[in-house]
């Protein structure tokens, strides 16, 4: 299985700030430290013209001229650097590039060691995202698979942070060839959620049985409601909805994450829908336990991987 992955994924911030940049690099090394099979590659830039698939072309503008505004900045929650604008196109890019593997190069499963961007909307980053990987991604393979083909190309976004992805869901409101599902807790960040096309509010504290169940039924919901089959996938495997995370508020286990994503992967495999993985979010008290839940998403992801080549997992 391929992932991407750059050293620009940690951006240096003030003293204090609450953003648990190192945990980009703590994953990276527990990859290759305990799952060799996962070739991991340098992450691209996305460009101008990839990125203003999604986004308008004055807020790239302002985020690589260094021209957003104190406010913007506030609402990113980061502030403004070259390293913070190349950090976002390279989000941006490797999801391009997962996307490209999983679906082009015939790997059916690949991933971001970051990504999942999925507060950001078309004119402007919110909640430490400035551009929305997913969305760029999502439209850019749409449009080679019609460049390719000749025809058009269901997507389907799952996104299981534990906040909704307000971003996402804003950039595909009109538009019924990206299909959006979004689990996440009710009183949780944002405050003033978007329509997903699926939206499914937990309530605090919801645990692994509640969560999982939750999950099996928005799945075949999905499957229901959507206009044709999807021919990709985007699966957002957020950490934070651990029961140690601190902006989480559900109680999930590490195994409840784990089945989680064992039953994400299964879905998709069952319908032979090629998947594209990002990290999203993990604030956990301990980033040690964010980055094991994390690495342990990359194992399931690996195993689906590998059962879509029909590879052995000897």
């Amino acid at each position: 299985m391929r992932a991407f992955h750059s050293d620009r994924f940690v951006l240096p911030l003030p003293a204090g700030h609450p953003f648990p940049m190192s945990k980009y690099r703590l994953l990276r090394e527990a990859v290759a430290a305990t799952l060799p099979q996962i070739a991991v590659e340098a992450a691209p830039a996305a460009s101008d013209g990839e990125l203003a698939l999604a986004h308008e072309p004055a807020w790239i503008d302002a985020v690589s001229h260094g021209t957003t505004s104190a406010a913007q900045q506030r609402e990113i929650g980061f502030p403004w650097s070259e390293a913070m604008a190349e950090r976002a196109r390279r989000s941006v890019g490797a999801t391009i590039a997962a996307a490209r593997a999983a679906l082009f190069d015939g790997d059916g499963v690949a991933a971001n060691l970051a990504g999942g961007t999925h507060h950001a909307y078309a004119h402007k980053g919110s909640g430490y995202c400035v551009f929305n990987d997913v969305a760029v991604a999502a439209r850019l393979m749409q449009a080679e698979w019609h460049r390719m083909h000749r025809a058009g190309l269901q997507v389907l976004v799952v996104d299981l942070d534990v906040h909704q992805g307000n971003g996402t869901a804003s950039i595909f409101r009109d538009d019924a060839s990206v299909f959006t599902l979004s689990l996440h807790g009710a009183k949780n960040f944002p405050f003033r959620k978007e329509a997903s096309d699926l939206d499914v509010e937990l309530p605090d504290g919801c645990a692994d049985a509640e969560y999982l169940a939750a999950l099996d039924a928005a799945l075949a919901e999905a499957w229901r409601r959507l206009p044709t089959p999807p021919g990709l996938a985007f699966y957002l495997a957020g950490a934070d909805p651990h029961e140690g995370d601190r902006l989480g508020r559900l109680k999930l286990s590490a195994e409840g994450l784990a089945e989680r994503d064992r039953r994400v992967f299964a879905a998709l495999a069952a319908r032979r829908v090629p998947v594209v993985v990002t990290m999203a979010g993990g604030y956990g008290r301990d980033i040690a336990v964010t980055v094991e839940i994390q690495r342990r998403t990359l194992e399931n992801a690996l195993a689906a991987q590998r059962a879509w080549t029909g590879e052995s997992s000897a």
